[in-house]
């Protein structure tokens, strides 16, 4: 089972959202896929992803996160003991997203979006200050990312698997030449046939 968590304001319409959910339908697995809309707030998205995987075995789960998804992967990572794979992974966002309290509208529509400044408190309580079993980890970071600072990440995953992109940006515009790595590490082969 796969459950991609977007990140700040965005949504399972982003470009790496839709292009997992593609390739794990034409492989016929689209039924161990999941990808919610997630809530602004942080402890209502971790209760709702906690709740989509409650009956998943942790050996049989990967959480894919992209930015603020990524954060929420780490501490589901480390709470339920599966595997994460991290997408430019929000690493510090009580600090980040201090400044983007107030109501915004969400990328992938003009639905309004409100983060409110109890949110940070939530965030704080996720917070996982030191990963444990960096062998769960996968962790794809961009150097061009224009949001978050990749150096962070590399250090906030010590002995995890990385692969640094020279360049690209925050969205990762280049995720499909790295697609079949991340279902690889999620154990999915991605050369598998699909069942018709």
């Amino acid at each position: 089972m796969i459950l991609y968590l977007h990140g700040f304001r965005s949504s399972p319409q982003s470009y790496k959202a839709r292009l997992m959910g593609q390739r794990m339908a034409d492989l016929g697995l689209q039924e161990h896929y999941l990808c919610p809309q997630l809530p602004a707030s942080p402890a209502a998205a971790i209760a709702l992803a906690g709740a989509l995987v409650a009956q998943v075995e942790p050996a049989q789960l990967t959480v894919v996160g992209s930015s603020l998804g990524g954060f929420y992967a780490t501490w589901l990572a480390e709470r339920l003991g599966c595997r994460a794979v991290l997408l430019n992974p929000a690493v510090k966002p009580p600090r980040d997203l201090e400044s983007y309290v107030g109501v915004s509208t969400q990328y992938h529509s003009d639905e309004p979006f409100e983060f409110k400044h109890e949110y940070i408190a939530e965030l704080q309580a996720l917070v996982v200050p030191a990963i444990t079993r960096p062998e769960r980890y996968f962790l794809i970071a961009a150097t061009g990312d224009e949001v978050l600072d990749w150096r962070e990440m590399v250090a906030h995953y010590p002995l995890a698997r990385q692969t640094v992109i020279q360049g690209s940006d925050h969205g990762i515009a280049e995720f499909a030449d790295y697609l079949d790595e991340v279902l690889a590490f999620c154990g999915v082969d991605p050369h598998r046939k699909a069942v018709s």
